[in-house]
């Protein structure tokens, strides 16, 4: 009887581990649509701590390249994975034009011998769902590098080395440079406009335009922003690293005072969502530290001195 009671609790806990969807995932997600062009490749990292799960999903579309962190649940008893709000490029985004969809991943594992898979779809929020269709998914793990030890290091490596810093003026000279025009998010400006506007700072210029940079503030922790100017979205889920986002802003004449908002896309693994903002105007030159969260945007408001 000892012998059985010790087989089956072996059992139990072989089947536990079994059940897991911590490990790497590898696969495709494809929109039902007769276009090989929708075809997104998808690899997940993840860490399973009883109910809650924590990860990076990496994944290619066309000419794009994504890696975020992700949140989530697995209910053991459903066997069902959840992972919450990942920002997907909606599939019929023309190459110079992202669009992103806010979805969540769905999916249900299965266990057999040959291996383990996550099936399911990512799925727009109710209010899109005409917009931002199902696409589904099929993930296989792979068993070779699904150690805890490797996926402890890959979710630590997700953050670039710590480093604080203030940039100098030659530290721009290879910037992401983001082009002065209005691009379409409408999951992003409707949450602007829900958010309250706190004002930072406000400068006075009697310059035309200006040259403005974001970076991290302080450690380098996934931080991701959007960015407006003057009430319209000029870029967003930009990365905040030691690298900086760049815009050349040609001031609006007509407007007394013109503003730059800092939307927070996240917090990053370490809340508040902060950033190093620097702005020129070719004689004066200004560093302010912003902070924002996902109920308030930080705002830099110009006004323009009469010459």
């Amino acid at each position: 009887m000892k012998k059985i009671i010790c087989f089956s609790a072996l059992f139990v806990t072989l089947f536990a581990s079994s059940q897991t969807v911590s490990g790497y995932w590898y696969g495709t997600a494809n929109v039902k649509l007769n276009s090989s062009a929708n075809n997104y490749l998808v690899e997940l990292i993840l860490r399973q701590n009883k109910t809650q799960v924590k990860g990076i999903i990496n994944y290619y579309f066309k000419n794009v390249f994504r890696s975020l962190q992700v949140n989530g649940t697995y209910n053991s008893m459903t066997r069902q994975l959840i992972l919450f709000n990942i920002p997907l490029t909606y599939h019929g985004s023309m190459t110079n034009l992202e669009v992103d969809c806010i979805m969540d991943f769905v999916g249900s594992l299965r266990v057999a011998k040959a291996g383990s898979s996550l099936t399911g779809s990512f799925k727009g929020k109710p209010e899109y769902r005409y917009t931002c269709v199902d696409v589904d998914f099929k993930l296989a793990m792979n068993a070779d590098v699904s150690k805890e030890d490797s996926i402890l290091k890959a979710l630590r490596s997700f953050k670039e080395s710590k480093q604080l810093w203030t940039p100098s003026a030659t530290d721009t000279l290879a910037p992401v440079v983001v082009i002065q025009r209005k691009v379409e998010n409408y999951v992003i400006d409707r949450e602007f406009k829900e958010r309250e506007n706190v004002i930072a700072k406000e400068i006075d210029t009697d310059a035309d335009s200006l040259k403005v940079d974001f970076y991290d503030n302080g450690e380098i922790d996934g931080d991701s922003i959007s960015v407006f100017f003057n009430n319209q979205l000029l870029a967003f889920n930009r990365i905040l690293s030691t690298r900086a986002v760049h815009f050349d802003l040609a001031l609006d004449s007509t407007k007394e005072i013109n503003t730059i908002a800092m939307f927070a896309d996240n917090l990053g693994s370490i809340p508040p969502n902060t950033a190093l903002m620097q702005v020129t105007d070719g004689k004066n030159r200004w560093e302010l530290r912003l902070s924002s969260t996902l109920e308030k945007n930080a705002v830099l408001q110009i006004r323009r001195k009469k010459k």
